[in-house]
């Protein structure tokens, strides 16, 4: 029985036109043969699988040739081309860089490189995965690298080319190798079943160029895997079952599920696909790759990029006419967070359940937040608006009646409403601090029943004429008038004479309610407005300082009701004069009050030590 020889080996390229995939550079070498523009270094750099040390063999065994054909290939006849053959030839030496990384190796290299061939034109090195060597064995390779003999020509050959060192680099030609393509992996691999007598599906051979994701060599080892699994008859089914690919159609499946809302059948066939023995990452990540086959379909200039054998293209662009783009980016988004949290989840099957809920319901989130087939955005103003809060229903207007049923008591409104108070005792209830205010002042406004939870502005008129909806708007035309509105005032300008009105207003309460040094500092403080939102307040000492910070929030409520904006804030100056006799308890801030008694009393602080109490400054 003879021995068997895997695919890789028995049909590895033996000149530059039978290498797939790679015709940038096997045309640029054979050209350099022909022209005898050979360089002394050579740097093949690529993914794994695509040919480098194949083209590396090749390029050896040809400018060894002693007849050249007019193509640039060697001739397969010649003494040296049959001793390559027979790995016989003295004139090419392989180094493995992975196992031989040492300074010593490369030294030994070095030192053979001094002795001429004895056949032929050059000596030529073939160093593979030269990424492996040490800084030592990098450095020891420099000067020969540098300036070899006219007759050593070196070849090195790696996949990580970011690992060799800048001073390599610049002393090499350095060719670039590419992923190979489906389509040519496909051909390679017909024209090996060809002439191996395999029975194969062209839908299968695809589904192995695509495991194979552009590797050569891991194609023909799919591909002696299966023929020996399917005892040489290779069906898409049979290679299906044995890649352990999540079929498309399980995609299909849930994708009309999950635009049709219906969960219950989504979560069955996610078992089902479960059950199967499929972990959760694969089905996020196929389902990831799914949603972007459908995204570059959209768009027929885009469907070249499509990632699928040829029996899905015809139901992949016909289903991506009937789903959005929206859906397809939000969705598309939604499965990439869940991929990357997947490792970190504790519930692998959880999350994912979490993910296709989020799917189920993306149609629906996405049509609340379009308007007439375009998507709502937020406007950037400079203006400033103001703030509206809920407000909120007096105690003393909610009563319990005959039946035991809460019911609120809304005063009817008075007829005039005086636009300015005759006396002290008519200041407006805001003006009151909250401790002492009555109920009966407190509810001198009438009070709604059905108060909004927020407050929303009502469209306005666009300058089409038509109405200028918002969300609201067309929530309400779509499920019902389910939503209260309530009109929000426009913001009135600051001004200094509504201000200075305001601060008048406030001092004479302060007076009516005995708190005469406070009322004092209001009258002769000086107001200055510095813009839309903020005004400054100067008083003539530290004291006269504490009464209006005292009184900062309770005259805030009353300048955000007489300008409707409570963006509007103010600070305190203290104007430099004559040095102030303030009283110690004044000067200092709540923490520089405890560390003074701390100070003078330690067994304050020790007793905040031993109970492990925090202080709230």
């Amino acid at each position: 029985m003879d021995n068997f020889v895997v695919s890789a080996r028995k049909y590895r390229p033996q000149n530059f036109n039978t290498v797939v995939g790679q015709s940038h550079i096997t045309t640029t070498l054979k050209n350099a043969i022909l022209n005898n523009h050979l360089a002394h270094a050579f740097l093949f750099c690529g993914p794994r699988g695509v040919g480098k040390t194949t083209c590396a063999r090749i390029l050896a065994k040809t400018i060894n040739c002693t007849n050249i054909t007019k193509e640039g290939e060697a001739c397969n006849q010649c003494d040296s081309c049959t001793s390559f053959e027979k790995g016989a030839s003295l004139n090419i030496h392989e180094l493995d860089a992975a196992s031989n990384n040492s300074v010593d190796d490369i030294r030994s290299l070095v030192e053979q490189v001094r002795f001429a061939p004895q056949a032929g034109k050059y000596k030529v090195y073939i160093v593979d995965e030269v990424h492996m060597l040490s800084a030592s064995a990098f450095n020891a390779f420099l000067k020969t690298l540098e300036e070899p003999p006219p007759y050593a020509i070196f070849i090195l050959a790696t996949t990580e080319k970011h690992k060799i060192l800048p001073t390599i680099l610049s002393r090499c030609q350095i060719f670039d190798f590419k992923r190979i393509t489906s389509n040519d992996t496909v051909v390679h691999l017909e024209e090996i079943i060809g002439k191996e007598h395999i029975k194969a599906e062209r839908n299968a051979l695809q589904l192995i160029a695509q495991k194979s994701e552009g590797c050569m060599r891991d194609a023909l080892s799919i591909l002696d895997k299966i023929v020996s699994f399917s005892n040489g008859e290779l069906t898409y089914k049979n290679t299906l079952e044995h890649l352990n690919i999540l079929d498309e159609e399980y995609f299909f499946k849930l994708l009309d599920y999950l635009t049709k809302q219906d969960l219950t059948n989504a979560m069955l066939l996610y078992d089902e696909i479960n059950q199967k023995g499929f972990e959760g990452d694969m089905v996020l990540y196929g389902l990831a790759s799914f949603i972007r086959n459908l995204l570059v379909c959209k768009d027929p200039a885009s469907a070249v990029l499509l990632e699928s054998i040829e029996g899905w293209r015809d139901q992949y662009i016909s289903t991506a006419k009937l789903i959005s783009t929206p859906y397809l980016v939000s969705a598309l988004n939604i499965l990439n967070e869940a991929e990357i949290q997947f490792k970190m989840a504790r519930n692998k099957r959880l999350h994912v359940e979490m993910a296709i809920i989020k799917l189920n319901f993306l149609a629906q989130a996405i049509e609340l937040s379009l308007e007439d087939n375009q998507i709502v955005k937020k406007k950037l103003v400079d203006a400033h608006y103001p703030i509206r809060l809920k407000k909120i229903i007096p105690l003393s207007n909610i009563v319990v009646n005959s039946e035991a049923k809460l019911v609120i008591e809304t005063p009817a409104p008075a007829k005039t409403k005086p636009t300015a108070p005759a006396a002290p005792s008519a200041a407006p209830t805001n003006m009151q601090p909250a401790a002492t205010k009555p109920a009966s002042d407190i509810s001198d406004k009438p009070v709604k029943s059905n108060i909004p939870a927020t407050a929303i502005p009502v469209p306005t008129e666009n300058a089409s004429g038509g109405p200028k909806k918002n969300l609201l708007a067309v929530l309400q035309q779509k499920y019902g008038k389910e939503y209260d509105i309530e009109e929000v005032k426009e913001s009135v300008p600051l001004a200094m004479e509504l201000l200075k009105k305001c601060w008048d207003e406030y001092a004479v309460y302060l007076e009516a309610n005995a708190k005469h040094a406070s009322s004092g500092t209001f009258k002769v403080a000086q107001l200055n407005i510095i813009d839309d939102i903020h005004f400054t307040v100067t008083v003539g000492a530290l004291t006269a300082q504490k009464f209006v910070e005292i009184e900062r929030m309770n005259f805030l409520e009353k300048i955000w009701d007489a300008f409707q904006n409570r963006a509007i804030q103010f600070d305190i100056l203290v104007e430099a004069g004559e040095q102030e006799d303030v009283p110690l308890h004044m000067r200092l801030n709540s923490k520089q009050k405890y560390d003074r008694i701390a100070e003078q009393y330690p067994l304050v602080r020790e007793l905040k030590t031993r109970c492990n109490l925090e202080v709230y400054f």
